[in-house]
């Protein structure tokens, strides 16, 4: 009795300075985020406060020495991108949990998931370096030039896949057991337990991973840009080259002065708004698929 006491006081004390802790180390957390926000505002300032600002929506394409801005061709290639890699890469990262968590034998399922895990793992470049050497030529062979958005769709998808198939796994894995029982009991078969009973009740974690994959997908920079042909243009189809906007901040940053300079912060601004809604979204779908 005395040592369960003692530890139970243990316990309690280290929560006790654990607590205020971790409150100062998300509130760093925090600051850090609003720090860099205002960064990129003052940065973009000359440019947001003057009314070349309209140009970003008006300009018909992107010309900084002529005093043009245009990003729409620039956003659209950005989105095209990340949302053909995430139509590729859901399905598969999804098909890609349900073989780990229900189909594979557990010595194949801890070797799948570390193949996943060190697919994550590697550095955009050596997918950039992959892709300019292997499927860009591939691509040309079909459709000239190569460099186009589809290869930048395609190593998209290879790099957001383990995000989607990882957290897939960990939300179906998260869903309770007493559900996988009642379908038992119902006489549901496997594939009919797997697809209305497991996948709606994971679908919170799913969509969850979907959207930090899309995150990722659209703040690539390097591998976009070794296979993406870096062409301002509204793709008009999967085979042109195109430029997306961390592509554009890479390329022109190390000459860019005045204006033009104050352009790519406002682009770095308009990519971290649109990551920072992708991460609300994705905390909100987190919510709204807790198991109850």
């Amino acid at each position: 009795m005395t040592w369960l006491r003692a530890n139970t006081l243990s316990r309690w004390t280290t929560d006790r300075w654990l607590a205020p802790a971790l409150g100062v180390a998300a509130a760093a957390a925090g600051l850090i985020l609003l720090l860099v926000l205002v960064f990129l505002l003052r940065e973009s300032a000359p440019l947001l406060s003057s009314h070349a600002f309209m140009g970003f929506f008006l300009d018909a394409g992107w010309y900084p020495l002529e005093g043009q801005f245009g990003m729409l061709p620039m956003v659209a290639a950005s989105l095209a991108a990340a949302m053909g890699a995430l139509l590729l890469a859901g399905p598969l990262g999804i098909i890609s949990a349900i073989f780990l968590h229900f189909l594979a034998p557990p010595a194949l399922a801890r070797l799948y998931r570390m193949i996943v895990a060190l697919l994550a793992g590697i550095p955009s470049v050596v997918f950039g370096l992959w892709g300019l050497t292997v499927l860009v030529p591939l691509i040309a062979r079909w459709q000239p030039p190569g460099a186009s958005l589809l290869a930048a769709i395609l190593i998209l998808t290879l790099m957001i896949l383990p995000t989607v198939a990882l957290t897939s796994a960990s939300a179906l894995a998260a869903v309770p057991k007493s559900l996988l029982h009642g379908a038992a009991a119902l006489g549901l078969t496997r594939p009919g337990t797997i697809l209305r009973v497991m996948l709606p009740a994971a679908r919170g974690g799913i969509i969850n991973g979907a959207l930090l994959a899309s995150a990722r997908a659209l703040g690539e920079t390097m591998a976009v840009l070794m296979v993406a042909g870096n062409v301002v243009q509204y793709p008009g189809g999967l085979f042109d080259p195109v430029r997306v906007l961390t592509a554009n901040i890479a390329l022109e940053m190390a000459y860019a002065t005045g204006a033009h300079r104050a352009g790519l912060f406002a682009s770095g601004l308009l990519l971290t708004l649109v990551v920072m809604l992708l991460a609300w979204l994705a905390i909100r779908a987190n919510r709204g698929g807790q198991h109850v």
